[in-house]
């Protein structure tokens, strides 16, 4: 339905009260439902998967259309992120809002900055979830009221031509509400914990979680040292309460993420029952370091045996009651997780690595597609990898491996960081190093079944970065002239909305109901005494 249909709809419907309905303008409704368009967390959460579905649908029948986001840790972050892509790319198809758990811990906890292990309240997660959508929906309304009070001025002047431009807006206008993938660390509890919060995730509006086969009570930031990885059923379960959840809440499309740690974590806390040869306990315990026991005088007290291969065998036990994985099994490891995970109600996967390499990524990718042909993948284009060196470092190895004379440059092996010296920004193998970042992302999706590529912690960095050049400037010499130039000067360039804070804090919205709801009684902040005009 169009917006004069809408219109038309709400007379018919003011009508039929009469006199009493006399003070309310039915266009001015129309105005206020379409600025608020979805009525729930639930309406959302349907929404965006629906949009995630038909995007991962175009993804496996064109590569190159891969999905992106950046993480945001509030609502302002998300919906400045949004309105700069609508305004610089002119939609916000296939990008979404990536909500990371690191950052909740770090920016959100009451308990101030935490370490990415699960100590934060997890309930700060649905609410950073409805806070991000609270301000998305106000964003379409702040855009929506630009469009509405351009149509008054244009009927108001008898422009026949604009109003209908207007109109025609109005009526295909894009809302800036976008999928988030949210992530629920590794469950924070028991399966019912998971279950509970999720459902909470879902309610504020997130129709993707992403969870992690990590021990929850000791889970560590996927590129830090200690993570412990949980057998395959404990990891199943929460899977499953995460999809009973979506389907309890009626939202039977929902996409779950399952995220292995397995390439960087070389430790269990379980050892797993197996009930028979090949199940999924038995390939889980394969892989576990152990010492062949030949005498019961070998076991200390309450050492644990097992048959492997008909022969019993002793899983290796750490001090602090830990298992250890065997070394160099990470990369199987990994593909039984995900095959497991794809097997057992999973939609995509996210392969924690430890340096963003195509080659490395396909590697367990492309295994993991000859059992299951259209596995996806979730990936992390995270900052804790130094890209400037890491990149360096691959040319530097191919320049190595083609015979090509590298003596202009460090030895990596030598001079660890010497390849990220500021006087080799200029040089080919550092131009061929930003070229490879410029392209992993397409290069990725094409090569490793990427179909979503995240930022974690980009808008982290961001904001202290820009607060850090600012107050450099405006403490010394530049002082309010850092502000000026650096600051409201370019955003005035730009064309971005928030130079008008006023506007983005809802002033002129505020000012327009008071009209529709008091008329020529109410009182308004705005007009030409209110400083934003000067902004245009």
């Amino acid at each position: 339905m169009g917006y004069q249909q809408d219109i038309d709809q709400m007379t018919k419907l003011c009508s039929t009260h009469g006199d009493a309905w006399n003070g309310i303008n039915p266009e001015y409704a129309t105005r206020m439902r379409l600025q608020n368009r979805f009525n729930s967390g639930l309406d959302i959460a349907q929404y965006t998967a629906d949009i995630m579905r038909k995007d991962m649908a175009d993804y496996d029948a064109d590569t190159s259309s891969y999905t992106q986001s950046l993480g945001c840790w509030h609502g302002f972050v998300a919906q400045q992120k949004a309105i700069a892509i609508k305004r610089h790319r002119g939609t916000l198809d296939k990008k979404y809002i990536y909500l990371s758990g690191w950052m909740v811990a770090a920016l959100r906890s009451q308990f101030g900055p935490l370490p990415d292990q699960s100590m934060h309240e997890k309930t700060s997660v649905p609410s950073l979830i409805e806070e991000i959508y609270t301000f998305l929906k106000q964003a379409d309304a702040v855009e929506l009221e630009r469009l509405f009070t351009a149509l008054d001025a244009a009927k108001e002047a008898g422009n026949e031509v604009e109003v209908k431009s207007l109109i025609d807006q109005i009526d295909n206008f894009e809302t800036h509400v976008v999928p988030i993938i949210a992530d629920i660390d590794a469950g924070f509890g028991n399966e019912e914990a998971t279950y509970l919060l999720a459902k909470q995730m879902i309610e504020a509006g997130a129709c993707a979680i992403q969870i992690e086969n990590q021990v929850s009570e000791v889970k560590q930031c996927g590129h830090q040292a200690g993570k412990v990885t949980v057998p395959h059923e404990v990891f199943l379960a929460k899977i499953n309460a995460v999809r009973y959840a979506f389907l309890e809440l009626g939202i039977e499309n929902g996409i779950i993420v399952a995220r292995t740690d397995s390439l960087g974590a070389g430790l269990t806390q379980m050892v797993p029952v197996s009930k028979e040869e090949g199940d999924l306990a038995s390939q889980y315990n394969s892989f576990l370091e152990v010492e062949e026991v030949h005498n019961v005088d070998e076991l200390k007290e309450h050492d644990i045996v097992f048959h492997k291969g008909g022969d019993l065998v002793k899983p290796v036990r750490l001090d602090n009651g830990l298992y250890a994985f065997r070394e160099g099994t990470g990369i199987d490891r990994v593909v039984l997780d995900c095959i497991t995970s794809l097997r057992h109600g999973a939609d995509l996967l996210w392969i924690e690595t430890e340096k963003p390499n195509v080659a490395q990524i396909a590697e367990m990718v492309n295994k993991v597609k000859e059992v299951v042909p259209d596995a996806k993948l979730v990936y992390n284009n995270s900052p804790s990898f130094n890209w400037t060196l890491k990149f360096r470092e691959q040319v530097y190895q191919e320049y190595v491996d083609a015979g090509k004379d590298v003596s202009a440059y460090p030895n990596p092996a030598e001079d660890p960081l010497g390849l990220m010296s500021v006087e080799l920004d200029d040089t080919e193998l550092a131009q061929q190093a930003d070229q490879y970042i410029q392209s992993f992302q397409a290069d990725g999706s094409r090569e490793a079944g990427i179909f979503h590529h995240l930022i974690t912690l980009p808008t982290y960095h961001e904001t202290a970065l820009g607060v850090d050049t600012l107050a450099e400037g405006y403490f010394g010499d530049a002082a309010m002239l850092a502000y000026v130039k650096g600051v409201q000067r370019t955003e005035i360039r730009r064309n971005m909305n928030v130079v008008k804070h006023q506007e983005m804090a809802g002033t002129t919205i505020g000012d327009h109901h008071k009209e529709y709801f008091a008329g020529e009684n109410a009182l308004l902040a705005g007009g030409k005494e209110n400083t934003m005009s000067q902004f245009g």
